[in-house]
């Protein structure tokens, strides 16, 4: 398993590249912007998913463009999110054709690799956490030190607690690999979070 992140669009969202090396097949988690940039990176790849961890532009910038480059791709996203968000934070939805819808639970195959599925709503209604191994790519739920805001659209900060809460339980060390700023394990957001703290605390 390897894993590349290349920041993209205006405010430097995490784009990352999960490849299984044996099958030659790679997912991309949020291909928030610079598509240029990022079909260079993806060159010789069997690029099998575009997995969004939500709707909001800065997450979907270039799933069009990537999606028109790998027909073969299947492009994930909670339905909660392709259908509620408001259309300034999600414009593509009229470009992204033949989108599948991902929750709770689903598992997603990838070479040897599996991927699977947590809804995790607070920062929108259709946040999903997706979970490879010991890998936690989070999106704009859990950050390090911070989590993701609650006053767009579909927004709720009790939901975004609950949300935290269920990832601070989770058992062992795992890697954070956030949506935004620089990356974390699930120990130290569970000693240094303030809100990671306050949600494993039950004080909503």
């Amino acid at each position: 398993m390897k894993v590349s992140m290349t920041q993209v669009g205006p405010i430097g969202t995490n784009c990352y590249i999960l490849e299984d090396e044996a099958a030659h097949q790679a997912a991309v988690i949020d291909p928030g912007g610079d598509a240029p940039r990022l079909l260079e990176a993806l060159r010789g790849l069997d690029v099998r998913y575009i997995l969004l961890t939500h709707g909001h532009y800065d997450h979907t910038g270039a799933a069009a463009e990537l999606a028109a480059a790998f027909p073969q791709a299947e492009v994930y996203i909670h339905e909660k999110d392709y259908c509620d968000v408001d259309p300034s934070l999600f414009p593509l939805r009229t470009e992204l054709s033949g989108v599948k819808f991902y929750g709770e639970g689903d598992r997603l195959t990838l070479g040897g690799l599996e991927l699977q599925v947590l809804h995790t709503p607070g920062h929108s209604e259709g946040s999903v956490t997706l979970r490879c191994g010991d890998l936690l790519f989070c999106g704009d739920t859990l950050f390090a030190g911070s989590c993701g805001r609650t006053d767009f659209p579909g927004g709720d900060t009790a939901k975004i607690l609950s949300s935290l809460r269920r990832l601070g339980e989770l058992e062992g060390d795992l890697q954070v690999l956030p949506g935004h700023m620089e990356d974390s394990t699930l120990s130290r957001e569970r000693q240094a979070n303030p809100y990671l703290r306050q949600a494993m605390s039950g004080r909503f």
